[in-house]
């Protein structure tokens, strides 16, 4: 029978080495978790570009200020 690898193990270990080896391990091996978590942000942020939407979704709320205060200034 074949021995099953801990996957779980595996990435819990990943995971805790690249989110936190920096702060724990000696320098020399600390540095390559600081460059794995840059890598893996830069990549992250790469696959969103800067969103911005299409309409300005405060427009209505806005103009209904400007109404409002436009409305105000005529009655004084």
């Amino acid at each position: 029978m074949r021995n099953r690898l801990p996957i779980g193990f595996i990435l819990l270990f990943s995971l805790i080495y690249i989110g936190f080896g920096d702060q724990f391990l000696p320098s020399s091996i600390g540095r390559y978790s600081f460059q794995a978590r840059s890598s893996i942000d830069q990549v992250l942020v790469g696959m969103f570009p800067s969103w911005r939407p299409r309409t300005n979704p405060n427009a209505r709320t806005q103009e209904a200020v400007r109404q409002t205060e436009g409305d105000e200034q005529k009655s004084n």
